[in-house]
This record gives structure tokens, C-alpha cells and sequence, in this order.
């Protein structure tokens, strides 16, 4: 599978990081929505007078609208092809960010929330998928790390223009540019995705089997590697030379993809659907959003008062997201997922105990012991989005976009992110009267438990897959071929 045939085979293509740069500008996009809104809330609850209930709907409406958007987009996907997918995602993008940006009331607010949520499920569906599908084994762990780093750019930006059109701009105008700004880069990507390539795995799927191979030559560095992977996604897709209209008829019907994947799937795609669900739902069972989305307050909780510095401090938390997503784009394939995930929750889990003690602390403690307990809360929640993004967070979107098999890959993906934006949801619309329950210590020591219970998931059920053909994955997650491997290589090694 994608196998070596020169010195050149192991090489970076740049045609491949180049579509995989334009796929995940979608995710920029995201990033900033999601960045803005948490800046740009307490200027809409200043002028719209808003309550808490309402900026948690606010909030997380935009992750139940995704839902939607990921079951659709699978579908969608696997018949308009990946690339057009893209371009909606960025279409659904502009007429969100202009509604929002409009907002004379929380009821036009909230419908541009919502238009942007199946947004946010088309990319987050497709970019990881796209950037899978386009890139070689060796090198599918940066570029299907990418989005994931794009939503965190778009995070800092969003972060950014907080800052300074709050600081700048009069209330009334300032938070509306904040949101409706995105429709222009929105624009510009619907369009410039249309001159990209199609992934080539999708051609196969559908049959254009010359039109993959001419992808397949611009995103390989030799015509022998091209053939190579060429062949191995035909085998994939069950297609061969004499019978590939039937096998691509099939494919292009979609025939069984739901009934393989939830009603009788086989063991090991029982297998990759449990840790892709599993992976998407402790991605934000852990807390991430709380404080991507709600740092303004946990910092005032802290002990910061005035707006500038609790904006100043939450570019704190999207520069330092930032810097260890470019860290795990470069050690996603050198150290490999299982690892990196692993220690991501472990440093997760200490962060969060931290976390919620030094916010107890300063809840509980006499007026001269905020200083310390203000330091450690921010150097606790800066640790905590370190070690979340230089393993958890770039790991699911890779991890979950390249096991499954091409049949299933789509709506496999799809799920996935189904379930992740219903966590996602979850923690946005909840958080707040979670934390008005048990205190806000209390919700970070809640979190750090659930990180436990997920370090012991992804150690027992996750197998390694750096290095990896994607073609390859139902024997990675296939437990009699790990064994008959394991007894040939004993056997080799005793003769």
C-alpha cells in the first residue's frame, strides 16, 4: 500500500501542502466565529441586554446547527464531490457573517448564528477529509493537521479584533464589524476552491479513473509512486480494470453506507466508529470550549476586572493555541497519534486539577491571596490549551478522518462530527449554570475527571496509525492481523 519505488517517494510534495493550505482556509473562518463570539458577547449583553440563558443559547446554537450541517455534508460530499462542498461551507460562511453582522435584534443575531453552524458542519466535515485524501502516508499527519491549525489562526484573529474594535470602535459598530467582517474572506474562498483538484479518491469512487490519475501525478513526487497509489485506492474502492462502471455505479448510489456503518458493520469498522465517536466526544467532554468560549469570564472570575485586559489575556490563550499546533503538525508524523494523545491527556488532567484549585482558592480566600491565586488560574488555563493542542486537538481530526475505509469515509467523518458538535453544544449552553451549581472550581475538577476516564479509552482502543495507507486501515484495526503479524515475525526471527 503507497509504496516506496525511489528516493524521491519520501519527499514532501508541495502541490499536496498547497491544497491542503487552501482546503483549511475554511477553517479559519470557524476559528475566528468562534474566537469573536467570545469577545464580542459582552458588547452584544451590554447594548442588547442579553441575559445568561440567552448567550448560552447564543453560544452553542451554532454547534446544533452544525449537526445538521456534518450529517448533511457527508452526504452531500460524496455527490457533488469534495471540493464544491468546500465552497458552500464558505457560501453558508458569508450569509451567516452578514446577518450577524446586521443584527438590529438577538432574533437576526441568532439566525446568523445559525446559517453559519451548518456552515461550521460542512468544514469541519470536509477539510480534514479533503486533506486526508490528497496527501501520501508519510506526510497525511500534517496536512490533515492544517484545519485544525487554521481554526486556531482564526481564533487569534478573532481574539485580535476584539481587542481593537472594541477598544476603538463605539459599541454599536464595533462588536457588528467583529462578526460581519468573515463574509469577505468567506467570498473570496467559495470562489478560489473551484481552481483546486478534486481528491482523487473521490474520482475513483465515482469512476473518473483519468482524471485521478492526473491528480494523482501533480501530488506524488514520481510517476511510479502515483502508480502505486493509483492502483491501491482502485483495490480500495473494489475496482478493477474490467469491472469499474459497476463498482463505481455503486459507489456513486451510496448502496448499504449507513447499513455498513451502523447496522451490521463489520468488526473492525465497528472498531473505527467507536474510537471516532469516542475521540470527538472527549474532545470537548474535557472542557476545551469552556475556556476558548468563556476566558473572559474565567479570567474575571480570577480576579481580572477591566474589558482591555480581559481581552489582552484571552490573546494569550489563542497565541499560545497557536504555537503548539504548529508543535504536533511536525510530531504527528514523526512521534505518531497514540502517543501524542497520551501525553496530552496527562498534561491535560494535571492543568485542569490546577485550574480548578487555584479558582477555588480565590473564590474562597481572604482579599490579600488573589495575587497568586490570579497568576495560577492564568498559567494554568495557558497549560492547559498547550497541552490540549499539541495532541488531543489536532489528533481527533486526523485520527478520525483518515480510518475509515473509502466506501465509508464520508459518513464516517460525518458522525464524528455530529458527535462533536453535540459536545461541543453541550458544554457551551451548560457551562455556565455548571459552574453556578458546583462553583467554577468545581466544573474544572469535573473536567479534569473526565480526562482521566479518557486517557484509559484512547489507551486500551486506539492503535497506532502514523504511517499508515489509508488504504491500510482495516488491517490496523483488524486484532487477528496484529496477531498472525506478531506470530509470522516470531517465526522469522527464529529461523
Amino acid at each position: 500500500m503507497e509504496r516506496g519505488g525511489g528516493g524521491d517517494e519520501g519527499q514532501f510534495n508541495k502541490y499536496a501542502l498547497a491544497c491542503a493550505v487552501v482546503a483549511s482556509m475554511v477553517s479559519i473562518i470557524f476559528g475566528y466565529d468562534t474566537g469573536v463570539m467570545s469577545g464580542a458577547m459582552i458588547f452584544i449583553k451590554e447594548e442588547l441586554g442579553i441575559s445568561d440563558t440567552q448567550q448560552e443559547v447564543l453560544a452553542g446554537i451554532l454547534n446544533i446547527c452544525a449537526l445538521v450541517g456534518s450529517l448533511a455534508a457527508g452526504r452531500i460530499s460524496d455527490y457533488v464531490g469534495r471540493r464544491y462542498t468546500i465552497s458552500m461551507a464558505s457560501i453558508l460562511f458569508m450569509l451567516g457573517a452578514i446577518l450577524m453582522g446586521y443584527g438590529p435584534n438577538y432574533a437576526i443575531l441568532m439566525t446568523g448564528r445559525c446559517v453559519a453552524g451548518v456552515g461550521v458542519g460542512f468544514a469541519l466535515m470536509i477539510a480534514p477529509v479533503y486533506s486526508a485524501e490528497i496527501s501520501s502516508a508519510k506526510s497525511r499527519g500534517l496536512l490533515t493537521s492544517l484545519p485544525e491549525l487554521c481554526i486556531g489562526i482564526g481564533i487569534l484573529l478573532g481574539y485580535i479584533l476584539n481587542y481593537v474594535f472594541g477598544k476603538f470602535l463605539p459599541l454599536k459598530l464595533g462588536w457588528r464589524l467583529m462578526l460581519g467582517v468573515a463574509a469577505v474572506p468567506s467570498l473570496a474562498l467559495a470562489i478560489g476552491i473551484l481552481f483546486m483538484p478534486e481528491s482523487p479518491r473521490w474520482l475513483v469512487m465515482r469512476g473518473h479513473l483519468p482524471k485521478a490519475k492526473k491528480v494523482l501525478l501533480k501530488i506524488s513526487n514520481t510517476e511510479q509512486e502515483a502508480e502505486n497509489r493509483f492502483n491501491d485506492i482502485k483495490l480500495a474502492a473494489g475496482i478493477g480494470d474490467e469491472n469499474n462502471s459497476l463498482a463505481a455505479k455503486e459507489n456513486q448510489n451510496g448502496k448499504s453506507v449507513w447499513k455498513e456503518l451502523l447496522l451490521h458493520p463489520s468488526p473492525p469498522v465497528r472498531w473505527m466508529l467507536i474510537t471516532a465517536v469516542g475521540i470527538h466526544f472527549f474532545e470537548h467532554a474535557t472542557g476545551i470550549e469552556a475556556v476558548m468560549l468563556y476566558s473572559p469570564r474565567i479570567f474575571r472570575k480570577a480576579g481580572v476586572t477591566s474589558k482591555e485586559h480581559l481581552l489582552l489575556a484571552t490573546i494569550g490563550v489563542g497565541l499560545t493555541k497557536i504555537t503548539f499546533l504548529v508543535i504536533a503538525s511536525f510530531l504527528l508524523d514523526r512521534v505518531g497519534r497514540r502517543k501524542l494523545l497520551l501525553v496530552s491527556l496527562g498534561g491535560m488532567v494535571c492543568a485542569l486539577a490546577v485550574l480548578g484549585f487555584s479558582l477555588t482558592m480565590v473564590e474562597g480566600s481572604p482579599e490579600q491571596r488573589l495575587a497568586w491565586g490570579l497568576t495560577l488560574s492564568i498559567v494554568a488555563t495557558y497549560t492547559f490549551v498547550a497541552f490540549f493542542n499539541i495532541g488531543l486537538g489536532p489528533v481527533t481530526w486526523v485520527y478520525s478522518s483518515e480510518i475509515f475505509p473509502l466506501r465509508l469515509r464520508a459518513q464516517g467523518a460525518s458522525i464524528g462530527v455530529a458527535v462533536n458538535r453535540v459536545m461541543n453544544a453541550t458544554v457551551s449552553m451548560s457551562f455556565i449554570s455548571i459552574y453556578k451549581a458546583i462553583t467554577i472550581g468545581g466544573a474544572f475538577f469535573m473536567f479534569s475527571g473526565i480526562s482521566i476516564v479518557a486517557w484509559l479509552f484512547f489507551f486500551f482502543l486506539m492503535p497506532e496509525t502514523k504511517g499508515k495507507a489509508l488504504e491500510e486501515m482495516e488491517m490496523v484495526f483488524t486484532r487477528k492481523s496484529h496477531r498472525d503479524v506478531a506470530a509470522a515475525g516470531t517465526q522469522n526471527n527464529t529461523r
